[in-house]
C-alpha cells in the first residue's frame, strides 16, 4: 500500500532528523492528575519522540501556555504504541476516552483541548466519533467521549490527519471547534500527495492552532 510505505519512509526520515533532540521527561500521568483549567490531551504521531510529541504536541502546548496566561494548564500524553501495528490507534482511542472520563469526573470545571498529529489524529477522530478505519494506521472506533462531556471539549486540533486522504473530515457537533491542518503535498492527508517531508513540517502551525483554541476557551 503506497500510503503505508510513505508513512514508513516518513518515520525513518523523522527519526534521522530528530534522534539527537533532548526532550522533557516529566510524567504525563502526574501532570494529568491536576485539576487545571485546561487539560491538553495530545496523541503523537507514529514513532514521534517528545514529551507530548516533538513536531506537534510540545510546540502546541507551549503556544497555548503563551496564549492562555490567565489559565492553569495540564497535559496528558496519550498512552499508546504509536507504531504500525493494526491495534495501535485503537489503543490510543481507548486511552484518550478513558482519560477524559476520569479527569471530567475528578475535576468538574476542567475543559479539554484535544491534539492529534498523523496517527494521533486518527486517535482523536475515533474518540470524537469519526471513524479512521481504512486510513493509514487507522482503526475502527472502540470508544467515544460521552455526549454529556462533549461541551467540555473546547477545541480539537488536528495535523496531517489521515482520514482526509479518504475524503473525510470532522463533522457534527465538534466541527465548529475543529481545525485540521493538511500541508500541500502531504501524502498522509492528501490523496495523491507526493511531498513526504511536508508531513514533518507542522510545527509551523502550532501558533495558529493555539490562537484557534484560545478563541474557544
Amino acid at each position: 500500500m503506497r500510503t503505508r510505505s510513505c508513512l514508513a519512509a516518513l518515520t525513518l526520515l523523522g527519526g534521522a532528523g530528530l534522534a539527537t533532540v533532548t526532550t522533557p521527561t516529566a510524567s504525563a500521568a502526574a501532570q494529568s492528575a491536576v485539576c487545571s483549567d485546561i487539560d491538553v490531551v495530545a496523541a503523537r504521531g507514529t514513532f514521534e519522540p517528545g514529551a507530548l510529541g516533538l513536531i506537534v504536541g510540545d510546540p502546541v502546548h507551549s503556544a497555548l501556555q503563551r496564549k492562555l496566561r490567565g489559565k492553569r494548564l495540564s497535559s496528558h500524553k496519550v498512552d499508546y504504541p504509536a507504531d504500525l501495528s493494526l491495534t495501535s490507534a485503537a489503543q490510543g482511542n481507548a486511552d484518550l476516552v478513558n482519560h477524559v472520563k476520569r479527569q471530567a469526573s475528578a475535576c468538574p470545571n476542567q475543559r479539554f483541548v484535544l491534539v492529534g498529529y498523523s496517527q494521533g489524529a486518527n486517535v482523536v477522530d475515533n474518540s470524537i466519533g469519526i471513524s479512521s478505519a481504512g486510513a493509514v494506521v487507522g482503526s475502527p472506533i472502540v470508544a467515544t467521549i460521552p455526549a454529556a462531556l462533549e461541551p467540555r471539549v473546547a477545541a480539537v486540533l488536528l495535523f496531517g490527519n489521515p482520514i482526509r486522504a479518504l475524503g473525510k473530515s470532522v463533522t457534527g457537533v465538534y466541527q465548529s471547534r475543529t481545525i485540521d491542518f493538511c500541508a500541500q503535498g502531504d501524502p498522509i492527508c492528501q490523496n495523491g500527495g507526493g511531498d513526504a517531508p511536508a508531513h514533518l513540517g507542522y510545527t509551523v502551525n502550532a501558533e495558529a492552532a493555539a490562537v484557534f483554541a484560545a478563541a474557544r476557551i
